[in-house]
């Protein structure tokens, strides 16, 4: 899942980022409303994150421009002031939730996951290759019931591989779904993150290569039992 935060407190935005990243989230982090909306433009995110007071456009106006373009993904507000006003004038905005500071993090959590649940209701709750399994709300991977221990990379790699299933993804497709744009990575980084993943699948009894290289054109998966 992609998310993007429009946030110009430094330090909040490192602390949310670092928390995010552990939850297994891509996230990309811009400072300023403008820049929030040339984000959306260009990049496909499951949710985004604003604060209200942003330079340039504030998080409310910001808001009301995406939602007067047709913008549908969840937005979740964060504001500083716990007043009646600015919920009602943000929701009124079009936001679908908020959150005030300071950020209480196992709140914020949860309402990220209700809304993503909301924005993605059509997705199947639990990702299935034959006996390989993903649940992406328990963040749960497991094959023929043995659970695989996935860093946060790994993890990503591997829901966006079962969300595709024969689809061919090149490195650039998994660059920008998996990475964020901040911190794009060399061809290598991500070879090194395939070897180890198919690794661990073939640790628990997957067959050889499960994840197939298609040469000179990217990856995909191989049916499995």
């Amino acid at each position: 899942m992609r998310i993007l935060l429009v946030e110009d407190d430094v330090q909040l935005a490192e602390a949310l980022e670092e928390a995010l990243t552990d939850q297994r989230y891509v996230l990309d982090v811009v400072n300023d409303g403008e820049a929030g909306w040339g984000q959306v433009k260009v990049v496909d995110y499951d949710l985004v994150m604003l604060d209200v007071m942003l330079p340039r456009l504030n998080g409310i106006n910001l808001c009301q421009r995406l939602r007067s373009h047709g913008y549908s993904t969840p937005i979740l507000l964060i504001t500083a002031r716990d007043t009646s006003t600015d919920k009602v004038n943000g929701l009124d905005a079009g936001a679908d939730d908020y959150v005030v500071k300071p950020v209480d993090l196992p709140e914020l959590l949860a309402r990220i996951r209700a809304l993503l649940r909301r924005g993605n209701t059509s997705s199947p709750p639990v990702l299935q290759w034959g006996s390989l399994k993903l649940d992406p709300s328990s963040y749960e991977v497991s094959y023929r019931d043995q659970p695989l221990r996935l860093t946060p990379k790994e993890y990503s790699l591997l829901e966006l591989f079962l969300r595709n299933g024969r689809r061919v993804l090149s490195r650039s497709m998994i660059i920008d779904h998996v990475w964020s744009f901040e911190a794009p990575p060399s061809p290598d980084t991500v070879k090194a993150h395939i070897k180890s993943l198919r690794q661990k699948l073939k640790a628990v009894g997957t067959p050889d290569d499960v994840i197939e290289t298609i040469h000179s054109i990217g990856y995909r998966l191989k049916q499995i039992s």
